[in-house]
Order: C-alpha cells, then structure tokens, then sequence
C-alpha cells in the first residue's frame, strides 16, 4: 500500500467543501493565534460525529473519520448522540467528546509537507474544532458551560469538564500515512483532549464556551503530558497528578501504578540492601553471590499437564507461595530449572559433575503466580531416547518424568516478541509447530483489542494444531490461518510478505527452515520496495523492511545441550594465576551463559531472555568455531564470527571471547 490520506470521501461535509464556520471563518480565525496566551473562553469553529467504518486497508472498524454536524447536536452522557466509537479504548464517559486545537495543523504541514494535504480540520478525529483552545491554556479538571444561553455561574446549559489529555494510537499513524507519527503528536503536546459531560445539553458551530471553573491551574495539559511521557521519574509530582480525581481511570491508573511500581522497586532495593549486609557480616565470598548475583527462584506446583499433540505438551504451574500482586510483571519467556541427570533442582551449586539444568519456554497465558507452558518433544528425533537413564534434556524430563503434583523451580520472567501495539496498524504472525507458544497469548489480545493481526500457522497435519480450542474461534474469523501440510496446504511467506498493508509488524517462530524462508521473503520485498521507489512505480508492493520484523528462536532451534567445549575468557584473570586469562569447560549439558554467570556472577554476565532472541547476552568472539542458535544475530553478524549468544549458541573445541 502507498502512502495513506484521511477519509473524508464519505463525509457529510465532502460534498460542501466543508463550510459552515470551516471554510473562510476557519482560516480567518486561525490568522493569528498565541497558543501560550491564557484565555477562558472560545468559540467552537466546527461540531463533527461520525460512524464507525474500516480504516484504508484494514478489516478494523474507527470511528476518527468524523463528518461536519450542522445546527444544533444534542450531547448526553457518553458524547454527541449518534456519534460512535470502539469503546476498547475509545468513548465512554471519560473519552465522551473530544476536543482540538486547529491551529495545530498548520505546525503540522510545516513539519510533514509530504502529508500535508491530510491535515485538516477534523483529521485528528476531534468533535470539537477550537482555534484558540489548546492544551497550554487549558487544565486539568477545567469545567466549561457551552451555549449562548448558558449563564455566567454555568446553572444551564451543556457543562463539560476536561478528563483526559488524548494518548494517540496506531490509527494517527495510518490516517496521516506516517510512521510512528502518533508519539510526536504527545513529545509535542498537540494531541487534543477529552471532556466528560457533566450535564447534557447540546451544541452547534459558533457556541462561545466559556471557563466556569478551574480547580487545577499548576495542572495545564502540556505539564501532564510532561509527566505522563517524558519525566516518568519524578515522583513527586506523579504523586501530586494521582491524587487528582479530576483525572479519567487512564491516567489516574497510570500514574496510581507508576507510584505503586515506584514503591516496589523501593522495597526490592531496601531487600537487597540488606541481604547485601547480611551476606557482608557473614564474610563469605558464596554467601555474597547468594544473595546479590543469583536468580530467584520460586517454587511451582504442575496443576495440570495435558497433550495438545502427539509432539507438545501443556503444562499450567501455579506457585506454591504466591507473589503479592504488585510484584507482578510481564510474560514472554519463563525460566525453568530442572534436576536432570540428579542436578539439583533447587540449588544453584552443582551436584556431582552436574550444574543445574536450565531451559526457557514461552509462556502462552497466566500470570507470575499461575502460567502455562507449551513444550514440545519428538522421541524419534531424540537421540538419547533409547537411554534408560532417567532424561537427559529438558523437554524429554517435562514430558517423561513431570507429573500433576510435582514441585519445579521457575526463575524470573523474561520479554517474549516485543509486544508495542501503539505503532504499527497491523500485526502479523508466523508460526510452525511449537512457535504457536510464542505468538497465541499476543494475537488473543490483540484480537480482544479490535487491532488488525492475523496469524499464519503451519502444521503437519490437524493433529498438530496446538491449542486447538483456543485457536478455534479465531479461526473463525480469520484472524489465524492454518496450513495443513498432510492436505498439501503450503505457507508462501513471499506471498504472506507481499500482501502485509502499510506500516504492518511481522513476527516469526519456527523451525530454522521457515526463519531463513521468512528472512529471504522479507529481503525480496524490500529490495522490490526499493526499485519501485526508484522508479517511482505505483505497484503495491509491501513496504516492509528488516527492522519491522522480529524472528523469535524457539525449543526446536534451542536444543538441550551439545558437545562439549572449551571457553577462555581473555579480558579476565584467573585468581590462581593472575597473568593468566580465565579457561572454563562447557559441559555437554549446560549453557556457556550459565558457565559464564556462575564463575562471575549474573551483574557481570547480564541476560534477559535466554532463548537467544534478545541479544543481552551477546559476548565478543576473539577466536574459534561457533555454532550460531537463536535469532537476535543478523546472518551478516553471524558470517563475521565476532559475536555470539551466550544463552543458546556454543563452541567448537576451543574459543576465545570477552567478557
């Protein structure tokens, strides 16, 4: 798709070149204008409401394409009558009607000419058109009375009351054709606002609205916004803004919950301070490690274990002590500590030979006190499953050995797929086998959100379909296609690629073969952008490009082990031999990450997902064979050999690297 334009095709004002007070009124009331100038009164220019209807391109329905109203609009509780929102994050009595500054646009065509044609009146989706009203000269909680009839002390008449400084969303992106434009819009503080309707009434262009009551005047909208995006640390003035109750449930939530985060990093820190005493009046270089550089562990119970496929296992664990809820955080990959080959499953030291075995899975539901796992395991493909020793690798000892009741050690949660829904208008997802576990619980939000996604799934055959009935009602819709391979149903990703609309996010987990398939998919459409641009060619193609995409490693690409190998870490001495660099041996059953942590602890050797997806643990390669696992090194990078993931990828013999 090319560049985008606001919809006006539709609008009743399309057909009368948009007059009333538009027009030259407009123009004329916009000539000169002080923003920064206080003021307690306006006119309003323009009253607009519309329907809701899909946005170019997309299957979603919005309703920002609002049409001009003429005469008198009658206003309840929820906003102008017939006017319609998606009320997931739009409407409602905080979001009833929504206000804007037009003078806005003329910064607006001046800092993006290419899309200045867009921006017009009514390009923001407002209901009420000012030329004067803007959020440096209005508060926080400001009440307003609308009308010629309306009286001084504001008994009669429509009564409005500022609730909200608008939070844009992807939709500004795709209405003005510009990429990752909605975060401009609040750095700059000419988002426009929300009223809440204190009394009904009505309105109509050429209302004079008038200020009857400022409860907040510290509090104009561009100092909330200051606060709300930019200077999230200040503390005490985020105590003073949630104190407002002026504030509608977004912001006064969000700034609620930075003050009760605020408060548990307080807590987390007064913790580790004193176990950091603790630890020092011990004297003891382990006790020391112990408390300050080692993962929590949490103890968690298997609730439930169940066969999603012949191949993948669900497992839901739910915490034997649960966490208070404000210690929660967000799923992507969980950490899972396992006492494989009579490893220790609840110390951090080693039993024997053996140091515990650590595995990250995705996480597909729940919360840090009760979450499910997906994990997958293939007996034919195993080459230790003849051994009757007891299981060797992760996946083999959840599937083998772990059983309703059973006690395992979860460590902390880590991101998965980076999950910005504000930018992009679409979100698309590839999936093979077990790479559903990575993808499923983002695409049910999305979904739930009324946000354009759409996830490809490619399996064996039906039997494959991992969590069939919670696929099954998206399947319904569209929103997942399945690709049964036993009915010779093919993924094309040049054709999924190809048919992505503008400003689309693509993610990818699968086997190695569908990530390099994916990879090349999206260098072809990118070079085709590239030549029709330099052309200046119409075609549609995708304008996708490298970095809108994330290729997400999964269990299959991030097996259980390996041979072993030989680390020397050449930036770190050795306390027996100071002139001496740091040798270490990688064992055939452990990470070189984990090697890494335990001989110098995780502050020094830090890590994040450690499903080779993130890249924190990226060391420097000086020498040696590396064989490359995990998807956050480019092939570029991979091909130069100066860098590996410690988490996922190993040795060959002997390497060198730095720490």
């Amino acid at each position: 798709m090319g560049a985008l334009h606001a919809d006006t095709s539709s609008s009743p004002d399309a057909a009368q070149g948009e007059k009333s007070l538009s027009g030259i009124a407009v123009r004329s009331a916009l000539s000169v204008v002080d923003l920064d100038a206080p003021i307690t009164s306006d006119v309003v220019l323009e009253v607009r409401s519309g329907k809701l209807k899909p946005l170019e391109g997309l299957k979603i329905l919005s309703g920002i394409d609002k049409g001009l109203c003429t005469g008198p609009v009658p206003v309840a509780s929820l906003g102008i009558v017939g006017d319609e929102h998606d009320y997931v994050f739009h409407g409602g009595v905080d979001k009833a009607i929504h206000g804007y500054c037009a003078t806005h646009y003329d910064a607006w065509k001046r800092e993006f000419p290419a899309a200045a044609d867009r921006f017009r009146p009514g390009g923001f989706g407002e209901n009420l058109v000012f030329a004067r009203f803007n959020e440096r000269n209005l508060c926080i909680g400001d009440t307003f009375v609308v009308g010629a009839d309306a009286d001084a002390d504001g008994d009669h008449g429509l009564l409005l009351e500022i609730s909200l400084p608008r939070q844009p969303c992807f939709k500004l992106n795709h209405r003005f054709g510009l990429k990752d434009f909605a975060p401009v819009t609040h750095q700059t503080s000419r988002t426009g606002w929300y009223y809440r309707v204190l009394r009904p009434g009505s309105v109509q262009a050429g209302d004079t609205v008038r200020l009857v009551r400022r409860p907040h005047p510290d509090w104009p909208l561009s100092r909330v916004q200051e606060y709300l995006h930019r200077r999230k640390e200040d503390m005490a003035r985020v105590a003073e803004l949630a104190a407002i109750e002026q504030f509608g449930d977004e912001c006064k939530k969000a700034f609620r919950t930075r003050l009760e985060k605020y408060a548990t990093r307080v807590r987390k820190a007064e913790r580790a301070a004193a176990a950091s005493a603790a630890a020092a009046a011990a004297s003891t270089a382990s006790a020391a490690i112990a408390t300050n550089d080692r993962p929590w562990w949490r103890s968690f119970r298997v609730v439930s274990k169940r066969n999603e496929t012949p191949r993948i296992t669900a497992f839901v664990l739910e915490a034997v002590e649960p966490t208070p809820a404000d210690d929660l955080e967000p799923l992507g990959h969980v950490r899972l500590r396992l006492p494989v080959d009579g490893r220790s499953g609840r110390d951090e030291e080693a039993v024997g030979d053996h140091p515990p075995l650590v595995r990250a899975y995705s996480v597909v539901g729940g919360d840090r006190n009760r979450f499910e796992i997906g994990v997958s395991y293939d007996a034919d493909t195993d080459t230790n499953a003849a051994s009757p020793t007891v299981p060797r690798g992760g996946a083999r000892y959840l599937h083998e050995a772990v059983a309703v009741g059973s006690v395992v050690q979860a460590g902390r949660f880590a991101p998965g797929i980076p999950f910005d829904i504000g930018g992009a208008s679409h979100h698309a997802y590839v999936a093979g086998g077990v790479g559903i576990t990575a993808c499923l619980a983002q695409v049910e939000v999305l979904h739930t959100i009324h946000y354009s996604c759409v996830l490809h799934y490619a399996v064996r055959s039906a039997a494959e379909v991992a969590f069939a009935a919670r696929l099954q009602p998206l399947r319904n819709d569209g929103t997942v296609v399945v690709y049964d391979a036993s009915k010779g149903e093919r993924l094309d990703l040049d054709a999924v690629v190809r048919s992505l609309p503008w400003n689309a996010r693509l993610s990818v987990c699968g086997p190695p073969r569908m990530m390099d398939a994916a990879r090349r998919a999206v260098r072809a459409a990118a070079a085709a952008a590239a030549e029709n641009k330099n052309n200046n060619s119409s075609s549609s193609s995708s304008n996708l490009t490298e970095a809108d995409v994330h290729f997400e490693a999964f269990s299959g690409d991030i097996t259980d082990g390996g041979d072993p190998f030989t680390v020397v870490v050449a930036n770190r001495s050795s306390d027996d031999t100071p002139s001496e660099p740091v040798q270490l041996a990688v064992g055939a059953d452990e990470t070189l990450l984990e090697v890494l942590q335990r001989q110098f602890g995780v502050a020094a050797v830090p890590s994040s997902c450690e499903a080779g997806n993130c890249a924190t643990c990226k060391v420097t390669v000086r020498s040696g064979r590396i064989v490359h696992r995990g998807a956050a090194l480019t092939a570029a990078e991979q091909a130069a050999g100066d860098a590996m993931l410690a988490c996922v990828s190993r040795g060959q013999g002997r390497i060198v690297i730095e720490v």
